[in-house]
């Protein structure tokens, strides 16, 4: 008997923390979250970086419509300047596989034949303006100035040259993007972030390690204003 009730005292204490390990639970609950293409349930989803912009304040009507100038004439350009560091890209890791310098040279020659032959119609409707703008962002896209990209794809004096046709047109192929400097190039790069905010524009990361927040704090003070107009309005 008392054996018996030796047994007992023995098995109450065992069953009864028994039960209550088997009871006791994480209360912690999750609502997962199944990504169509992605067979790993999450509990987040992965939101794209969202940028405030102040709001744009104008000092007259005069400096509102060239901003609007400004905007149409930047995303109209915009393109041609992501299309050209996409070729740039694409040129340097074909020659990278090629070992003999003549061969690099050929081939280097037949993607600039493709690219002139895809692009030049279109830039010949570019206006004088127009083409200023291209010039900077292909810059802002590259890291590079148009006249050091003719200046490797071609030789020194087809650089020379073109940057010489340019200037007939008030055009330099040496200009850089410098909004840090410029408040043209500023405003230029407030277009560039607002449309790329509203989808109008591809975001395509510039070579330069532009920080706008940084820009912004430097001119938003003085008011999207544009520098003097030469008075040419093409």
């Amino acid at each position: 008997m008392i054996k018996k009730f030796v047994c007992i005292l023995f098995i109450i204490p065992t069953v009864f923390f028994a039960q209550e390990t088997e009871t006791e639970q994480d209360t912690t609950s999750y609502d997962y979250i199944l990504i169509k293409g992605d067979s790993i349930p999450r509990t987040t989803i992965d939101l794209d970086e969202v940028m405030l912009l102040h709001k744009l304040e104008f000092n007259s009507k005069e400096d509102r419509r060239r901003y609007l100038i400004l905007k149409r004439k930047t995303i109209k350009v915009y393109p041609y300047a992501v299309l050209a560091a996409e070729r740039l890209d694409t040129l340097n890791a074909r020659l990278s596989r090629y070992e003999k310098k003549s061969d690099r040279k050929r081939y280097a020659k037949l993607i600039q034949k493709y690219i002139e032959g895809e692009f030049s119609d279109e830039l010949k409707k570019l206006t004088r303006t127009e083409g200023q703008i291209l010039i900077k962002l292909i810059h802002r896209q590259t890291g590079y100035t148009t006249f050091d990209l003719v200046k490797e794809l071609r030789n020194g004096w087809r650089a020379f040259w073109f940057n010489n046709t340019a200037s007939l047109f008030d055009l330099s192929l040496k200009k850089e993007f410098d909004p840090m400097n410029e408040k043209e190039d500023y405003l230029i790069e407030d277009i560039l972030q607002r449309n790329f905010q509203n989808g109008q524009l591809k975001r395509q990361k510039d070579a330069l390690g532009l920080d706008f927040f940084e820009l912004s704090d430097k001119w938003m003070k003085q008011g999207p204003k544009l520098p003097p107009s030469s008075g040419k309005s093409n």
